[in-house]
């Protein structure tokens, strides 16, 4: 019997002990809601010297719209590029045909011609992140895609954290989906 309880209470503590969130320190944490995120991510883009790391669900380019706000975001990631930062991005493909995958995949045509590195998701696996890290030190993560109505009317927040601990244990994740993707 003591055995048993032994065992139980051990089983427990080890379920707890892996359930435990830990906080990792910021120097700062910002809400970014709705309109605000297409200022404050060009700006985290137009100042990035070293890295811009993203993951996104879709990330669309208007030929036909070429001042829609996420076309001016996919511009800022490619003068980035070539003004030296190491830009990646991870975008969320399918074999569906759906709507994401088609835009995906000629936004990271562009991006690619341009330098850009491009990695798409495995086809089996969906990935929904929105997250953006700047130089191993500002992470922005939230529900926004790069598309039209996320950028300029729909009902989105995000939170923007500056913490070296954040963007580190979020870089981590990002190269843990990039080796299990893959390039066109």
């Amino acid at each position: 019997m003591v055995r048993m309880v032994g065992f139980y209470l051990l089983v427990f503590i080890i379920l707890l002990h892996h359930s435990i969130t830990y906080a990792l320190p910021a120097k700062d944490v910002k809400v970014v809601l709705d309109r605000e995120y297409f200022q404050i991510t060009r700006g985290l883009l137009r100042h990035a010297k070293k890295s811009i790391q993203m993951m996104m669900f879709e990330a669309s380019f208007y030929a036909k719209h070429p001042e829609s706000p996420s076309n001016i975001l996919i511009g800022e990631l490619i003068s980035a590029q070539k003004r030296g930062a190491k830009v990646e991005v991870i975008l969320e493909t399918s074999d569906r045909g759906d709507r994401a995958t088609e835009r995906n995949r000629l936004t990271g045509k562009l991006l690619s011609k341009e330098g850009v590195e491009v990695i798409y998701d495995p086809l089996f696996l969906t990935t929904h992140a929105k997250l953006i890290i700047i130089d191993g030190r500002i992470s922005l993560l939230g529900s926004t895609n790069w598309t039209y109505h996320a950028l300029t009317s729909n009902h989105e927040v995000g939170v923007l954290i500056e913490s070296e601990e954040v963007a580190r244990t979020l870089q981590y994740y990002f190269d843990r989906v990039k080796t299990s993707g893959h390039r066109e």
